[in-house]
């Protein structure tokens, strides 16, 4: 009887110990799955987009953004809140929605395109910032260099020098005749200028005269263009939001008066231009949107992550665009695109 006692004790005591021992440590739930875990598995994220304005690239760059966290395993409506903002077009709306993020309690920023990418900078101080669709971030102020963006902001930048030479090489040895080349952009937007001036550079080196149409706002983009009639043999825009705004007007100039028309971006071309050398906006967001998911699941800071570069290159040719615009395509003009069943749009 006295052995059954001290049985009965001992087996209390351990429990004890046991049930001490669960709760100054990790627990087991029900299921057997650690809760510390199953709590981090559960946590969710706030995060706040800052667009400059609507049009398909930069559209293409937040759908990609989006499916990137949600491969992650953060998607929209279960344990991610998406603040959307659009500042269509407007600095004063662009500014005013910088500084609503400042003292908004976000988990991370997604700027898109080089004004909102500035404000954003500028105004938000304490939370992770992800930027795409800049041109040339360290030019911007963005970031204080490529490898080391430094503060709480990185991102991916959608231009790569060589897309331009690419495409000036291509222009002048498959299509000799063109000799002045006119552009419709944006002064006031820093990626337009920077782009301008690399253009014009490598079409330079090739005898081809660049010849400029300036605009301050999206009206003024179909009068710019038309004032290049007759006086360039073909037209070319930059990732110029401004301009990509209004492309539309651009591209029935184009085909009105058979005049080639070069874009920086495939969604450009896929609309109406004839050629680029580039990349998807969506994969360019993709990217960007795995950059924001090393920060919120796997702890990197901004700072330690170097901006990305679109390194994948290749020339996108439109070929109802060709033919609208008078352009002859030659079988070694579509020799030159190396993923002929993507990038030869029909």
């Amino acid at each position: 009887m006295l052995k059954k006692k001290w049985l009965s004790l001992a087996l209390t005591l351990s429990l004890a110990a046991l049930a001490g021992c669960s709760q100054n440590g990790s627990s087991t739930s029900a299921t057997g799955g650690d809760t510390a875990s199953t709590d981090k598995d559960s946590k969710t994220y706030k995060i706040a987009i800052s667009q400059i304005v609507e049009h398909p690239s930069l559209d293409a760059t937040r759908e990609g953004f989006v499916a990137a966290l949600k491969d992650a395993g953060i998607v929209e409506g279960q344990n991610l809140t998406l603040d959307y903002n659009n500042a269509q077009g407007d600095s004063t709306n662009n500014l005013s929605i910088a500084q609503k993020l400042a003292s908004a309690k976000n988990d991370l920023v997604f700027a898109i395109a080089t004004p909102s990418a500035q404000a954003v900078a500028a105004q938000v101080k304490e939370t992770p910032v992800v930027f795409a669709a800049v041109t040339d971030p360290v030019s911007a102020k963005i970031v204080a260099s490529m490898d080391k963006p430094g503060a709480n902001i990185t991102g991916a930048s959608d231009t790569n020098p060589e897309a331009i030479k690419q495409l000036a090489d291509f222009i002048a040895e498959q299509l000799p005749n063109i000799k002045t080349i006119g552009v419709v952009l944006n002064e006031g937007e820093p990626n337009a200028v920077v782009m301008t001036d690399r253009a014009e550079k490598e079409f330079g080196a090739h005898g081809i005269k660049l010849v400029k149409a300036a605009v301050t706002n999206t009206s003024e983009v179909q009068q710019a263009a038309q004032s290049l009639v007759g006086q360039v043999d073909a037209l070319y825009i930059t990732l110029d939001n401004t301009v990509v705004s209004a492309v539309d007007t651009i591209i029935k100039i184009a085909n009105d008066n058979k005049l080639p028309f070069f874009s920086s971006d495939r969604d450009t071309v896929e609309k109406g231009a004839f050629a680029t050398v580039g990349f998807k906006y969506y994969d360019h967001g993709y990217q960007a949107g795995e950059m924001a998911v090393q920060i919120l699941k796997d702890g990197k800071k901004p700072a330690d992550l170097p901006v990305t570069m679109q390194e994948k290159l290749d020339l996108i040719l439109n070929l109802k665009a060709a033919e609208a615009q008078g352009i002859q395509v030659t079988d070694e003009m579509k020799s030159k695109v190396q993923d002929q069943a993507n990038n030869l749009i029909q």
